[in-house]
């Protein structure tokens, strides 16, 4: 039974000829659960609110064609009615938390539609979600997971046979990400729910999605068993899509070896599955040397406390005597389950936040004592949401505004040269908080670096990207080197840290649990398992099948084998 049907569907949003949809025609049956993908701009988020009823009721433009939910149009019903059969968690899912504690939240809706039982309901949304025994928090006290739970939770509440995801997992750790994606495969299986999920991140496609549908320019590129659709890496690459790295690895290998790819549907999506695909081959042990920073610190810590207070119960305590070591050239990535106070330390850094005991020192002054204009030419914080560092009409404006300030000589001339460097011509003179996520983060760079700091601090710079755009912010930190000499990243990205991070700092319950080398760090199962971070795939293969090989990149992992077969090591 087709429980969402869409015939000849179109839409154009007011003051531009472009359709962003453009004559969609799909069935999707009672327990799908479809991951829809593409590039920015593909129109993913756009189709989902056709099906909500937000297109065309309260976003207004040029529709054409129908929209059946449960076999009645999305035009002869009001947003009100649709959201009890189609539940809606938004990319900026903290916009739907409008109660102070949890219960009340997840109970909002129930109340508004007059359910006399509805605590009793919001109590069992809750409980499907993972936050049964939360219900009397307030929820500032939730972490950024929790949160993102919550949001599930209120959406659930009215009892929708339909739920729609725009990117449900950007901004979590890894547990909280599974998490996510348990709770939905659950509510599919008991409940038979359909479920839409727009992602980037395919691994989770691979493991949870039965369909998964490319879209590109506005039109549907092709809908497909989940195995057979990531197997297109010609297809997924030319949207910026990126596959699983063990489906990349297996594509590329066949390409060195001359077989056809093109019509190949049965590449390997696990690690499991890598492990029988490359059965033949072996792996030379790998680790690259770890060169030793033996510059001067530039940065202290020495027994910070940190607590913010609560309404109700004992202040939070985020740090207890929390002491670290920062040297010039430091390349740092900052991890840890949400909650764990990676942004606190760079809000420490910046003034944002004032310990409450202990000192930090920037080249052995207490930055306490340092005027805050004066640290400001020597710190710089990127936000984890970039809109937050624009505060004029234009991107140009917003890069020379803190040079402009300070009367820099030549700031002119140096913001031309920055909107050079991080290709911004085309978009200068646009309102940074109208662009898309990459460019926003591009630019954010560009006005972090502006004053040229000698400590960058970038707190989730790849989260809510796609794959591609990932990539590209990666080759911006490279390209800033001379620019920033020190580093210091907060982040959830492990592809991010395996890539770039010389020193990985990894953070539980307000301590450094660990301050090591990335190969250190993913080869310790203790504090894998204490903060559930997870090494990229392609890091997990290879060491099935060899203990000693440490690579992080596809790129790695390929060159080892070929390596290895030249020198004439190989299985029959």
């Amino acid at each position: 039974m087709s429980k969402i049907e869409i015939r000849n569907l179109s839409f154009t949003y007011p003051g531009s000829d472009k359709k962003i949809l453009d004559n969609i025609n799909l069935d999707i049956e009672e327990g799908d659960f479809i991951a829809i993908i593409g590039n920015n701009g593909s129109g993913k988020s756009t189709f989902c609110k056709c099906i909500n009823g937000l297109i065309p009721h309260f976003i207004v433009g040029d529709f054409k064609g129908q929209v059946l939910v449960n076999g009645r149009s999305t035009l002869d019903l009001d947003v009100g009615s649709l959201a009890r059969q189609v539940a809606y968690v938004y990319q900026d899912f903290e916009n739907q938390i409008v109660r102070p504690t949890v219960l009340d939240d997840a109970s909002y809706a129930l109340l508004n539609y007059g359910y006399e039982n509805y605590e009793d309901l919001g109590r069992k949304s809750l409980i499907a979600c993972g936050l049964e025994g939360r219900e009397y928090d307030y929820i500032w006290q939730l972490s950024g997971g929790q949160t993102h739970l919550l949001a599930l939770a209120g959406a659930i509440a009215l009892g929708p046979d339909i739920l729609i995801l725009d990117e449900p997992i950007a901004q979590l750790d890894p547990q909280n990400a599974d998490k996510i994606y348990e709770i939905l495969e659950d509510l599919r299986k008991r409940y038979n729910k359909t479920i839409i999920s727009i992602e980037h991140h395919t691994e989770y496609i691979a493991k949870y999605c039965n369909k998964v549908m490319l879209l590109n320019k506005g039109k549907i590129s092709w809908i497909l068993p989940t195995k057979e659709g990531l197997s297109k890496v010609d297809d997924l690459k030319k949207s910026d899509i990126f596959p699983p790295q063990i489906t990349q690895a297996a594509f590329m290998l066949n390409e060195k070896n001359g077989e056809d790819t093109k019509d190949k549907v049965h590449l390997p999506l696990s690690i499991e599955e890598g492990l029988s695909y490359f059965s033949n081959l072996k792996l030379k042990d790998y680790k690259k040397e770890q060169i030793e920073n033996t510059n001067e610190e530039i940065l202290r810590f020495e027994d910070i406390d940190f607590t913010y207070n609560t309404i109700k119960g004992q202040p939070k305590i985020i740090f207890d005597k929390l002491n670290l070591s920062i040297k010039r050239g430091d390349k740092i990535a900052l991890i840890g389950s949400n909650g764990a106070g990676k942004s606190t330390i760079m809000k420490l850094l910046v003034g944002l936040a004032k310990a409450k005991d202990g000192k930090i020192l920037f080249k052995g002054e207490d930055i306490n004592q340092i005027d805050e204009e004066e640290l400001a030419k020597h710190i710089s914080l990127v936000y984890q949401n970039p809109e937050e560092m624009f505060i004029k009409d234009s991107i140009y404006e917003d890069i020379a505004f803190a040079m402009k300030e300070r009367e820099v000589e030549d700031y002119k001339e140096k913001t031309s040269n920055l909107i050079n460097r991080f290709r911004l011509n085309d978009l200068k003179d646009r309102d940074g908080r109208l662009l898309s996520g990459g460019q926003m983060r591009r630019a954010s760079v560009a006005i972090g670096i502006a004053l040229k700091p000698e400590v960058l601090l970038l707190d989730e710079p790849t989260g809510n990207l796609d794959m591609a755009t990932r990539t590209e912010i990666i080759k911006v930190l490279e390209e800033i080197k001379s620019e920033t000499e020190t580093v210091i990243i907060a982040t959830h990205d492990m592809q991010l840290v395996s890539q770039w991070a010389d020193r990985v700092i990894v953070l539980n319950a307000g301590k450094v649990i660990a301050d090591k080398s990335k190969d250190q760090i993913f080869d310790n199962d203790l504090v894998k398992e204490t903060i559930a971070i997870r090494a990229p795939e392609i890091f997990d293969l290879a060491q099935a099948i060899n203990p000693k090989t440490y690579v992080y990149t596809v790129e790695e992992f390929l060159e080892n084998i070929e390596n290895n077969l030249k020198e004439g090591h190989y299985e029959d």
